[in-house]
């Protein structure tokens, strides 16, 4: 079971663009928490505090929203569901939090690790990721910062197929046809047809 963090943040009340952008501008990144039951709780967080979290919980990691609404406090475990980012700016643009239930689980995308040198590598095979990301179900205390694929036995010509990855205990791959996730293909051969062609047209 992964630790679950603990993240400050404060009901809002003002709403719209400008209102977001005076937020900002005071260290705040506007939010919104949501969750399966319908709920919708307009937030707003500290920039810096919320970026230590995200850097540490990432997508993955549950985190336990303390949300204040004056003299009340109320916990709500949650995942950081989106980050909106300025395109070209450091600045942090609205964060969605999605709630979740520790006991019930959850349906989400989890980055794919390749590890290992793949014997078909090691022969002059070239390796393929058809898959960076995988759709599981888990309870939120157990999703996994990644999905490791060893690729240390994939031969030239040989895939790992969804239902063959070992996955960690409680997680399930969500899929209805039995995909190719990663691969090892044969090197593109050098092509010589066309100068053989073009001496067979001189000769002529």
């Amino acid at each position: 079971m992964s630790e679950i963090l603990t993240l400050q943040v404060e009901t809002r009340t003002a709403k719209g663009k400008g209102a977001s952008r005076k937020l900002r501008k005071q260290g705040f990144v506007p939010a919104v928490y949501y969750n399966a039951k319908g709920e919708n709780i307009p937030l707003q967080v500290r920039s810096t505090p919320f970026r230590k979290t995200w850097e540490q919980a990432g997508s993955t990691h549950v985190v336990e929203l303390e949300i204040a609404d004056g003299d009340k406090v109320e916990k709500r475990p949650a995942l950081i569901w989106a980050v909106d980012k300025h395109p070209f700016k450091s600045i942090l643009i609205h964060v969605d939090f999605y709630g979740v239930d520790l006991e019930k689980e959850v349906t989400l995308q989890v980055p794919v690790q390749v590890v290992g040198k793949a014997k078909g590598v090691e022969a002059g095979g070239i390796i393929e990721i058809y898959r960076d990301q995988l759709e599981v179900t888990c309870l939120p205390t157990h999703i996994p910062e990644h999905i490791v694929i060893d690729v240390t036995d994939l031969d030239i010509n040989q895939n790992l197929l969804v239902s063959d990855l070992t996955l960690p205990d409680g997680v399930k791959a969500v899929f209805e046809e039995n995909f190719a996730v990663v691969g090892i293909v044969e090197p593109a051969s050098s092509d010589t047809g066309g100068e053989e062609g073009e001496e067979e047209e001189v000769e002529e």
